[in-house]
């Protein structure tokens, strides 16, 4: 029953939030909305660390070691995004909008509840349905804002990914029809994998090829994702945590649960798809940095080489490279979470969102400085960072099954990556400051969410606990047949 508590408290606590019970009402329902659900999935996740299967009602609902690493991802990522948004929308918002904030966090805990199902549905139709909730529910709180430029990016977000969600439907409804002539499976990530074998090798590489394509537009892969920095960049920061932090990913963790499937049939070459497709999106991405004038645009970009990074890893198909693809999907999750708290908190104070007209920021906020500093480092792939580790392990793995020309240009597009977003973090950090003086103090709960958001950063790089290293392991079998 843990699951259905999962997916019930944000519902409940969109319900809590429009009743007009004081100012501080909606900003309480939602942290502690959001703390239930974050100590429910790190329950669930122990439990799944040994390699159980959660099951709370048989064939539709339940949660394997990598559905449990992404609720708790989804967990964290959006405890800290409530506690930021306190202070975030007390600076954006007046006494007399209450009305709009209101809105604000019933469409957060709707967006929360969407990503949930993502993860926990079994039947592959309900996550298609799961998927595209999070646009709509996302899409509003992209345009919250309700300046020209954001409502072009709300739209462009949903035209786009509803066309995307229209060619992953075809793919789903094609492997239902495959499954369905050899099989009486339910139609299930379980079922499909005991089918994959007898499924016509024909259908299957039609139906990946659609889901890829479909999918592949809200997850942000080139050239699909022409909406991604556009929205990200608009949206609020809380909002942008979650798109970029945890949206995208979830949306790639139903592409990647095909990768068992497309293993019963060598001759689909699924992996030199992940492959062409990861290596594509990390060079765009990568010369995109380079010329990126927009911080908040800055960590978009580097959401999609991410994402990129990681289908390399899957199309690699080892062991080790499937270790490394979700030690990347942790590491992106919490250290991409940490960027954009960290941009949020400097549009607070510089209120700009162009690279050249913030210098200094270690010397007029050295804690929006730091932070900027440590996330910058960790999402560009310093060492002793997470982001490194995954990385470097990923390159290890492809080098150890002979994949010595799509490593290499991988190689060269993670170094051109680092240095285009240290040279930006630099030039913010520890330029030369126009004015010294701080007039704008950030809100206790902005300060409190990056102290939280970097603990993890700074952990992980150098010590991952037990239980979790074991959960890693377990996410990665998932991915293996």
């Amino acid at each position: 029953m843990i699951l259905i508590y999962i997916l019930i408290i944000p519902i409940i606590a969109s319900l809590l939030t429009v009743l007009p019970l004081g100012k501080r009402w909606p900003e309480g329902v939602s942290i502690i909305s959001s703390l239930l659900v974050f100590l429910l999935s790190i329950k669930t996740a122990i439990s799944a660390s040994d390699g159980s299967v959660i099951t709370a009602i048989n064939g539709w609902i339940s949660c394997d070691g990598l559905s449990a690493l992404l609720l708790l991802l989804i967990g964290f990522v959006s405890l800290v995004s409530s506690i930021f948004s306190w202070g975030y929308m007390e600076k954006h918002l007046s006494q007399r909008q209450w009305r709009k904030k209101r809105r604000y966090y019933y469409r957060l805990a709707l967006f929360v509840f969407s990503m949930l199902c993502v993860p926990v549905f079994s039947q592959i139709a309900l996550v298609w349905v799961a998927v595209e909730l999070t646009t709509l529910f996302s899409v509003f709180l992209v345009s919250f804002e309700n300046t020209t430029d954001a409502l072009e990016a709300a739209w462009k977000y949903v035209v786009l990914t509803c066309m995307g969600a229209a060619l992953a439907l075809i793919g789903i409804l094609i492997l239902y029809w495959g499954m369905r002539a050899v099989s009486s499976e339910p139609f299930t990530w379980t079922g499909l994998i005991h089918s994959s074998d007898t499924i016509a090798p024909s259908l299957l590489k039609t139906a990946f090829l659609f889901i890829l394509v479909g999918f592949g537009t809200k997850v942000g892969l080139v050239p699909l994702h022409t909406w991604l920095p556009d929205a990200h960049s608009q949206a609020p920061s809380p909002v942008c945590v979650l798109l970029s932090g945890i949206e995208t990913t979830t949306v790639l963790y139903v592409i990647l649960r095909l990768i068992p499937v497309l293993g019963s049939s060598p001759s689909i070459n699924a992996g030199n798809w992940f492959i062409a497709a990861g290596l594509v999106s990390v060079a765009v991405a990568a010369f995109l940095l380079i010329q990126v004038r927009d911080y908040k645009r800055l960590f978009a970009f580097s959401t999609v080489e991410h994402m990129g990074i990681i289908m390399v890893a899957a199309g690699i198909g080892t062991a080790s490279a499937r270790m490394g693809a979700t030690y990347q999907i942790l590491a992106h999750s919490i250290t991409k979470s940490l960027c954009f708290f960290a941009a949020g908190a400097l549009f607070i104070i510089a209120e700009t969102r162009e690279i050249g007209s913030v210098r200094g920021l270690i010397r007029t906020s050295p804690l929006t400085g730091a932070s900027l500093l440590i996330g910058g480092l960790a999402i560009a792939g310093a060492p002793p960072f997470a982001v490194f580790l995954s990385e470097f392990s990923i390159l290890k793995a492809g080098i150890e099954a002979g994949r010595y020309i799509p490593i290499s240009l991988l190689l060269i597009f993670i170094i051109t990556a680092f240095c285009a977003v240290m040279f930006h973090i630099n030039s913010m950090v520890f330029g030369r400051p126009s004015n010294s003086k701080v007039t704008v103090q950030l809100p206790p709960s902005i300060i409190l969410s990056l102290v939280i958001a970097v603990v993890p950063v700074l952990l992980f790089g150098i010590y991952v606990p037990v239980k979790l290293e074991h959960l890693l392991i377990n996410a990665a079998s998932v991915l293996g047949r």
